[in-house]
């Protein structure tokens, strides 16, 4: 924690490697990612210490509805990763419908964690997938985002499709 309280961004990255993530509290969590300032910062922090904190889940929700941006997009970050790999109680209608509702207003820290929640609904429950697909499209955020060859765009029809057609 001393290294996360310089607030040097170097000093934070190291941090999130060397923490036991087991010995911090859901609030000492909470108010890390308040402190955060780069999304760099926050996708570290997620990666190496959210997405596998026991009290993960009473943090997606606790942040599914935060005011704060960071913590709302680390919200739909654990959301997406439970609709990928845990989706047992996750209303995907509902998550549907405010995705359709909110991505297009959203803050773009939150607008890109939203989007790949949609592409996960669409990838990974074919039940819902045209109505993932149809939300893209309508929508159309990341249409035109830039990738690299051989990239797959962010642009949630084409993610969607592309990870569908590998699973075979």
């Amino acid at each position: 924690m001393e290294l996360w309280a310089t607030e040097n961004i170097d000093a934070r990255l190291l941090a999130t490697l060397v923490m036991d993530y087991k010995a911090l509290s859901a609030d000492e969590l909470d108010a890390m990612v308040r402190s955060i300032r780069f999304t760099y910062e926050s996708e570290w922090l997620y990666s190496y210490i959210i997405k596998i904190h026991p009290d993960k889940e009473a943090l997606r929700k606790r942040w599914m509805n935060d005011p704060y941006p960071m913590a709302q997009r680390l919200g739909w970050s654990l959301t997406s990763g439970r609709i990928a790999r845990e989706p047992e109680g996750i209303d995907m209608d509902a998550l549907l419908n405010r995705i359709e509702t909110e991505m297009p207003t959203a803050d773009p820290l939150i607008q890109w964690t939203m989007n790949s929640a949609l592409a996960q609904i669409g990838i990974n429950h074919p039940q819902y997938r045209a109505r993932a697909l149809a939300i893209g499209e309508k929508l159309g955020i990341y249409r035109d985002y830039p990738v690299s060859k051989g990239c797959t765009s962010p642009f949630a029809p084409i993610w969607i499709n592309e990870m569908v057609k590998r699973q075979g």
